[in-house]
């Protein structure tokens, strides 16, 4: 079973972390079901939010009793101090524990830092002064707050996007905090859906160049589970096939596309932004029915509708030119009807 130490935290977690966004989604008794049977099967990091509704519930529900067994990450959006402690304190009562092991700025438009007048990193030094917190990191979908938290020396973690679809830039994020000693968390492993061979995912994190990275796999369904657990026991190997399949994944998803992190919603014209404007990819990479269902059309047409008010485009953490997609890709998802 492949291991991960987290940089100078020195937690040591499974290759198969537990993403636990998806369990919100279904009912507590399942989710308890997934995340006990996650732990049995040897996951020991698990990683929630304060903004994933009943997640983090979900998960005191599971690991009230084997609490000193597992390592759990949460996180706040907090924009001051008042609003940390109050969320750092909901934590601890929804996951039924008095300390979280790595508590983490949620995708913060800047990096916190001592003396910036938010009060956030002051909060943080504090909780952890009275052991409410172990460890200080940050997660984030923006290069440039990437690269200042791992140049400031403030965190311990940063959790930030990864996968075989990474560029150049990505890479570097994930090298120099390979030379920094900090831990790096690979969200998005599967790029928001659009990577659909797992064993490809895990084959390539599991290269030697990137054994410093512990990536959590959102998981809702246990036949999900099911595939991550088996690569503990058998570990998918990057051979030629697979590595053809990369290949032609990169060619097919570069440049601008939407990875669906769903930061420039709410729409206040009512798009599903996060989907909409990755239809094109989705309709060639899935099964087709269900996305142009009546459901989906009556989606899709509320493009004709957009404000151009450039609200997605100035919370886009990729500085994607949202409005220009999702006419792209409504054109395109009319050929299909």
């Amino acid at each position: 079973m492949d291991r991960v130490i987290l940089g100078k935290t020195g937690l040591e977690v499974n290759k198969n972390g537990f993403g636990a966004l998806p369990i919100q989604r279904i009912s507590k008794k399942d989710a308890v079901y997934l995340l006990q049977k996650a732990f049995y099967n040897g996951i020991n990091y698990f990683d929630t939010a304060r903004a994933y509704s009943d997640s983090e519930e979900k998960l005191g529900a599971a690991f009230e009793y084997t609490r000193d067994r597992i390592i759990i990450s949460t996180k706040t959006a907090a924009q001051n101090a008042a609003g940390f402690w109050k969320d750092l304190e909901e934590s601890l009562r929804q996951l039924k524990t008095d300390y979280i092991d790595i508590y983490q700025f949620h995708n913060p438009s800047f990096c916190p830092k001592p003396g910036d007048g938010s009060g956030l990193y002051e909060a943080a030094l504090e909780a952890k002064a009275q052991g409410k917190i172990r460890h200080i990191g940050i997660t984030n979908h923006r290069l440039a707050v990437a690269l200042e938290a791992i140049a400031s020396g403030l965190y311990e973690t940063l959790q930030f996007p990864f996968s075989y679809l990474a560029s150049e830039k990505d890479l570097e994020v994930v090298e120099k905090c390979k030379e920094a000693g900090m831990g790096f968390i690979a969200m998005k492993g599967l790029s928001g859906g659009l990577i659909h061979n797992s064993a490809c995912a895990y084959a390539y994190m599991a290269q030697p160049q990137f054994s410093h990275v512990a990536p959590i796999w959102g998981v809702q369904r246990e036949s999900e589970l099911d595939e991550f657990l088996s690569y503990q026991e058998c570990p998918p190997q990057l051979n030629e096939q697979r590595l053809q399949e990369i290949e032609a994944d990169k060619k097919e998803l570069s440049g601008d596309f939407c990875r669906g992190c769903g930061y420039c919603m709410p729409c206040p014209a009512g798009i599903e932004i996060n989907n909409c404007a990755r239809m094109s990819l989705m309709l060639r990479r899935a099964p087709q029915a269900g996305w142009l269902s009546p459901a989906w059309q009556e989606k899709m047409k509320k493009i004709e509708g957009c404000l151009h008010c450039g609200q997605c485009m100035k919370k886009c953490p990729y500085g994607l030119n949202t409005p220009e997609l999702l006419a792209r890709n409504y054109e395109d998802y009319k050929t299909f009807l």
